[in-house]
Formats: structure tokens, sequence, C-alpha cells
């Protein structure tokens, strides 16, 4: 039977990730975080209480500590490694997909969902109006494996923010979640067994990044698909209840998130005469500030600090062939059906 995938220039996937600051420095990284912060979808609170608090104290104090960490972690003539492993994960995908525009975004930072729709617009001539390559068809995929309004719907927002302003829209399809995709989790788990290789860690602790409770009280489904993940992800790895744990990363603000914290497992490890963990983070698509620094670097010390001997970060899946590949297959199954028609 003939494929239904289309293959005109008029289709584009989108493929957007949380984004990052244009430098590492105070300035560059004060405006990342406003605007992250800003967004209603990661901070809920009244506006009038927020904003003040958000640049009057949070931005002016945290914004050079946080420059700080991005130093320790930004690349040497490339950049941020979240844009660097992003733009690399978005090439191997593209060449998996011939005949399919695909572009990177962030949902912060640059490059920016508006500028690269309005590119995708017109084939990347923005002064074009309409032609044989404008947009009528697009596919969003968040990197983003598990779910959640805080980072998925915050996308999913952008999107539709900007779209609602074109006179003629494209067709519309989101890839929602792929937490459950067997190809991903294949991925994850057979890179998992590489790096720990045959002296592996007395512990493997799957970290995901936190959200408040309230959030999940209210409806998002968020730690249930990161449960989800991690079991599959135990269960190809034959781990047994006792060699493995789940934990939540990157707590900010004073309310409850979800636990254990990552942070609080790796001392009680410690102090319970754990020598050595290996942590991996199958949350995030790529490395990142949250990843290199964060579980890398300060939670490593956390570790020691508290009698451990060595914490082995395993990193992300990044631009590896078995990532792409499983990526590139979900944009396919999402495609098909779409007509070619002009």
């Amino acid at each position: 039977m003939q494929s239904m995938f289309p293959t005109e220039p008029g289709t584009a996937v989108l493929i957007v990730n949380l984004g990052t600051p244009d430098a590492p420095d105070a300035a560059s990284v004060r405006r990342f975080l406003a605007q992250f912060l800003h967004d209603h979808r990661v901070v809920d609170l009244t506006r009038w209480l927020w904003c003040p608090l958000l640049h009057g104290v949070i931005l002016p104090l945290r914004s050079p500590r946080v420059a700080r960490k991005y130093k320790e972690v930004w690349i040497a003539g490339e950049g941020s490694p979240l844009r660097v492993h992003t733009q690399a994960l978005t090439d191997a995908i593209a060449t998996r997909l011939p005949g399919v525009r695909v572009a990177m975004a962030m949902r912060y930072g640059n490059p920016g969902i508006p500028e690269v729709l309005r590119g995708l617009r017109n084939g990347g001539n923005e002064q074009a109006d309409g032609g044989p390559n404008h947009l009528r068809q697009l596919l969003v995929l968040p990197l983003y494996p598990q779910y959640s309004a805080t980072t998925t719907a915050s996308v999913f927002d952008a999107v539709g923010a900007e779209l609602a302003r074109w006179e003629n829209q494209p067709a519309l399809r989101s890839i929602r979640d792929y937490h459950q995709d067997a190809a991903w989790l294949d991925a994850q788990a057979e890179q998992i067994a590489r790096l720990r290789g045959d002296a592996p860690g007395q512990k493997l602790l799957l970290s995901f990044h936190g959200i408040p409770e309230r959030y999940v009280q209210r409806g998002d489904p968020y730690p249930r698909e990161c449960e989800a993940s991690a079991a599959a992800i135990a269960e190809r790895l034959h781990l047994t209840p006792d060699q493995w744990l789940l934990s939540y990363q990157s707590r900010f603000g004073r309310e409850r998130w979800l636990g254990p914290a990552t942070i609080e497992v790796l001392r009680d490890w410690g102090r319970a005469g754990i020598r050595t963990v290996d942590v991996i983070c199958p949350g995030f698509a790529v490395d990142c500030l949250e990843t290199l620094e964060e579980i890398a670097l300060f939670n490593a010390e956390a570790f020691r600090d508290a009698g451990g001997q060595t914490l082995r970060y395993l990193p992300a899946l990044n631009a590896e062939p078995a990532h792409a590949d499983a990526l590139a297959a979900l944009i396919r199954r999402n495609l098909v059906g779409w007509s070619t028609a002009a």
C-alpha cells in the first residue's frame, strides 16, 4: 500500500526545547530567567505579588549565581550545552526525514518559537506572501518525554499564540508525550547498560525535574508518567526494586515539591554507606545545566560530603543515533495520513 507520508515542502516539524541564555553572564541569564519565570505555566502566583518579588529580589540575586553555574558547563567556542545538543539532535532527526523541513526552537530565549515559525511560514523568506513553500502542515514535538503543563503545555501555548496572529494558518498536530515509546525506552536502557558496563554503581538513581505538588493536585499527570518511564527502563535493565530509585531535582522556592528530592536521596545513601551510585536523568532529552552542573557537580559533591565516594553521571541521549532514530520514527507515525496535496 502506498505510504501517506507527506514529502512536499509545505510540511514542517518544529522541535522545541526549554531554552538557554545567549551567554554565561548575569545580563543574559537575567533576560532568560525573566522570560522563563514570567510564564504563568511555570509560576502561577498573582502577578501583582510575583512581579515585584521576581524583579526586585529574585533576578538581582539569582542571575549572577546562575551565570557562574553556566560558565562551569559552557562549551568553549560552541555555546550552551542545551542549545548545542538540541541543534545536533535536530540535525540528526532531519537527516532521517527527507522531504520534511525540521527546525529547532526554544520556548524561552533564542531562537524563539515566533521567529522560527515565521521563518517556516514562507520557506525561510519572511517577506514572501505564501508561495510553493508556504507552511501548510505543522507538527510540534516538545522535547519533554513526560507531559507537564509547566513544560509541554507551555510550548503549545506559545505555538498557538503565534499562529493566532496568522491569516493563513497551517494544519496543526502536536506530540503530547513519548514517555512509553518503546524505541525511546530501549534507547534509554541500552545507553544506561552501556555506560554502567561491567562495574555498575551500587545504586541507580533516575532523577527527573520536579514540579510543585499542588500542580499535581490540580491534575498534572507528570509524576505518573515519570513513574511509568522509570519502571519501564528498570524492567528493561532487569533491575530489582532495591537496585534503583526514582527522585526529583531542581526544586525552586519554599513550597512543597514532588519527592523524594534527588539531593536528599544521595545524602541518605552516603550516610548509609553506599559508596558508588550512577545517576541518569531520563526526563532531559539533552544535557544542560540541570544535568551537567546540578547533578554531575553539585549533587556529586553533596553525595561525597555525606560519606559517599563516587557519583557517576550517565549522560543524556543527546544526538545518539538510537535517540534520533526513535524520535524520527515517532514523528513519521504522527505525519502519516496527512495530505500531500498543495
